[in-house]
């Protein structure tokens, strides 16, 4: 009766994972990101133009988005409140790979890029800007549903 009682707790716990496998997700979601179209600050045509005004996004999908500065100004990018309602999975610019808990500026002070990779999580609507150029034109919106 012993030896039972012993090999009872390993065969329970062997038969409770039978099945486990199938619940698991195929994979890290964050990682299956759709590309999103370039967002470039400034054009040929203004200083002040920005290539897209608005993205429509879905919670729990995965985005990466390309962020291109003419040069043409310094050009400080910011979506504050946006940035509080994302899972920011990493940001890379200039060779480098940035992993943080929350992004509070993309500042350009001549031509560059850099690329986010997010997966929105708190529906809304929220602004994104170059700071100090809001008024001049240089403001969209992340549209999340």
């Amino acid at each position: 009766m012993r030896t039972f009682k012993a090999l009872l707790l390993p065969a329970l716990l062997i038969a409770s994972m039978i099945g486990v496998d199938s619940l698991q997700a195929a994979g890290d979601l964050s990682r299956r990101t759709e590309a999103l179209p370039d967002l470039v600050l400034g054009s040929d045509a203004s200083d002040y133009s920005l290539s897209q005004n608005e993205y429509q996004l879905e919670t729990g999908k995965a985005y990466q988005l390309k962020i291109i500065a003419s040069g043409l100004k310094e050009y400080a990018f910011q979506a504050p409140a946006f940035a509080t309602s994302i899972y920011l999975r990493k940001v890379e610019a200039g060779g480098v790979e940035v992993k943080a808990v929350t992004l509070t500026e993309l500042e350009f002070e001549e031509a560059g890029e850099a690329e986010i990779f997010f997966v929105p999580i708190k529906p809304g609507k929220y602004p994104f800007f170059a700071k100090g150029l809001e008024n001049k034109g240089m403001l969209g919106h992340f549209v999340v549903k």
